[in-house]
């Protein structure tokens, strides 16, 4: 028995019926949505903690992108902060959407399908649950456009799905976000933000830094500032931390812990799997043929590869898959721009990092399989 087909019959029958369209009902539902994130923060805030132990001074609802009788399949990792993008566009022009949440996050997914459907109507929008097989079944549908966050190997799952249909989609999926350090810097002014947007939200961003390229002599002068940047941030033990967050699950928990075994630990490493904590953790003497190097680490890990110059950089970037986003930090505009105009990358940002995530102007999204 189809699940959804209900569900999804009722959406279209509203859609068709030209009821949707009207500007004041439009309206009406965007400002619903609003209500939703205003007069349920502190339920949502505690979601985040139970499932990511995220507290309520980290807070981040940000609206955008989807289009027609959307599926939403979302992933857990920005949690409410994507999630939110595929609600907004629709509704304007009259669109009906399924919202998908990730079945990961426990916590969030139950507040999502008890509470935001009580503030939008339910003739033209639904919130589906379920797992891998659910998600499998609800793919099987035609729809008119699917919007969905994360890895490259579930995005084949779904661009397959969808090719069976023609249907479009917008698929936003992580790599490795490469961070070149140039000789010429300051060593305190690059850890700290490295360090800040590397292990904010416990490395579970598809922006961060997933490595860092840099000279033998310049990592030297790196770590002890990347050190003190971390005791900066979380004192003297992380673990106690109320910024700290916990890796989502003793799955993802099991792989970040597997990662630590390569090249060699400079700072940090510990961890305990009853708390799902992973210290703020840098690994030196990596090999580019390692685990660590071979997928989006996606936790608060952060290895340091030696390349000899600013070409051996580049050519090191170029020769791997497109990154969601690319960092380049150097006291020598030049450097910086360098590195914008020889490499492709989804965003860039010279001597800082998170700041093009800001620009509401600049667009959505990666390159190459970063989005497609």
């Amino acid at each position: 028995m189809d699940p959804f087909a209900d569900t999804l019959q009722r959406l279209r029958e509203t859609f068709s019926s030209g009821r949707t369209r009207p500007a004041e009902f439009r309206a009406t539902q965007l400002k619903g949505l609003g209500r939703f994130l205003q007069e349920n923060k502190q339920l949502l805030q505690e979601a985040l903690a139970q499932d990511l132990h995220k507290f309520p001074s980290w807070r981040s609802l940000i609206p955008g992108l989807a289009s027609w009788v959307a599926d939403t399949a979302r992933i857990w990792r920005e949690r409410l902060h994507l999630l939110q993008l595929p609600l907004p566009l629709p509704r304007p022009p009259g669109n009906c959407v399924v919202l998908k949440p990730s079945e990961i996050s426990k916590s969030t997914e139950k507040v999502l399908a008890e509470v935001l459907p009580r503030y939008l109507d339910q003739s033209c929008f639904a919130v589906v649950l379920g797992g891998p097989e659910e998600t499998g079944q609800l793919l099987e549908h035609k729809f008119d456009h699917i919007f969905f966050t994360g890895s490259p190997r579930v995005g084949k799952i779904v661009m397959t799905a969808a090719a069976k249909h023609l249907t479009p989609v917008t698929l936003e999926l992580g790599g490795k976000n490469p961070c070149y350090v140039d000789d010429n810097c300051d060593p305190q002014t690059v850890a700290n933000r490295v360090a800040w947007f590397r292990y904010f939200n416990t490395g579970q961003t598809c922006v961060a830094p997933d490595y860092i390229l840099c000279s033998p002599e310049t990592q030297a002068r790196l770590l002890p500032a990347l050190q003190s940047a971390i005791t900066r941030f979380y004192g003297d033990d992380p673990r106690a931390s109320p910024d700290l967050g916990r890796i989502i699950n003793h799955k993802h928990f099991q792989r970040l812990r597997g990662l630590l075994s390569c090249g060699r630990v400079a700072i940090g490493g510990q961890s305990d799997d009853s708390d799902r904590y992973i210290a703020p953790t840098v690994l030196v003497d990596v090999q580019e043929t390692e685990p660590v190097m071979q997928e989006e680490i996606f936790g608060p890990i952060l290895p340091i590869l030696n390349v000899r110059g600013l070409d051996e950089a580049i050519d090191f970037i170029n020769r791997r898959e497109k990154p969601l986003a690319l960092y380049a930090f150097s006291n020598n505009s030049q450097v910086v721009k360098r590195v914008l105009a020889q490499t492709s990358s989804g965003g860039f940002c010279g001597n800082d990092g998170f700041m093009h995530m800001t620009l509401s102007s600049l667009p959505f999204g990666g390159v190459g399989r970063c989005l497609l």
